[in-house]
């Protein structure tokens, strides 16, 4: 009689265990939880990996995806230049427009917006709409940050797009507040230091380390210009030229050598 107790005790113990075993193996047999079905319900939650520009060997799954990229150009305007401490104007307005020229090239959409254009801060920059005709100003009314206008995150979201480049006058400001926002929203962010200024190197340095705290990749022009483009080898690659030697003069030296060399060779070919 104890020995068919222990028995029916095992039995017991073992049962909720073996009606899992039994659930989960009729599960996988009707292929609910199979994991081409979990690859899709990631996908349906926008967790898909996916992405254009990456190759075999893995490279750009790390880098900027021109393709998922909106460039977001805030406050650039001629009052605020006159505040800005941490970088010369001259560099920064030949950034912000290199940007602009960029995102006409590769096709990428541009949102221009500014706090106030009729107040003290002035206008914006003229070179980005002349470089980038296709971009699309947001005005505000009033609001620090564009993330705060709801016409300004809804010309974003329009995009279609998840990935924000970010550049703007004040960085700890007018870049900074939207980005920290945009984050929150489950945007990826690059914040594009040297087309964007400060009122001091210490604002800046500031900024910067609450950008990294928070995610918001801190980046420069050359490296949005090179991490989109990617590769030489391609249609566009003398405007891929023209756009460094924008924001790396000395650049232009070394495509000026280049050329003679070539018409060197060129010149002892025909001898």
């Amino acid at each position: 009689m104890m020995t068919m107790m222990k028995q029916w005790n095992r039995q017991r113990r073992h049962q909720p265990l073996a009606l899992a075993v039994g659930a989960l193996a009729a599960l996988l047999v009707v292929g609910l939880i199979s994991p081409q079905r979990i690859a899709m319900a990631q996908t349906a939650q926008g967790e898909s990996t996916a992405r254009t520009q990456v190759l075999n060997t893995g490279g750009g799954q790390a880098l900027i995806d021109p393709a998922d990229t909106v460039l977001l150009l805030l406050d650039h305007q001629s009052g605020l230049f006159q505040t800005v401490k941490d970088i010369s104007v001259t560099e920064l307005r030949a950034n912000t427009a290199a940007l602009a020229k960029l995102a006409t090239v590769l096709k990428i959409p541009v949102i221009t917006t500014a706090s106030e254009p009729n107040g003290p801060n002035g206008p914006l920059m003229p070179e980005i709409h002349q470089l980038a005709p296709h971009a699309v100003y947001v005005p505000r009314k009033g609001e620090i940050s564009s993330w705060d206008n709801e016409d300004f995150v809804n010309a974003v979201r329009a995009t279609g797009r998840k990935t924000l480049v970010i550049a703007g006058v004040w960085t700890s400001v007018c870049v900074m507040f939207p980005a920290l926002d945009a984050k929150a929203a489950g945007f990826k962010v690059y914040a594009v230091i040297d087309a964007s200024g400060d009122p001091s190197e210490m604002v800046s340095r500031t900024t910067l380390a609450r950008f990294t705290q928070a995610g918001v990749v801190p980046t420069s022009t050359n490296a949005v210009i090179s991490e989109t483009y990617r590769t030489w080898n391609r249609p566009e690659a003398a405007e891929l030229g023209k756009l460094l030697t924008i924001v790396a003069p000395n650049y232009t030296a070394v495509i000026e050598s280049f050329q003679k060399a070539q018409d060197v060779i060129k010149a002892q070919e025909k001898k």
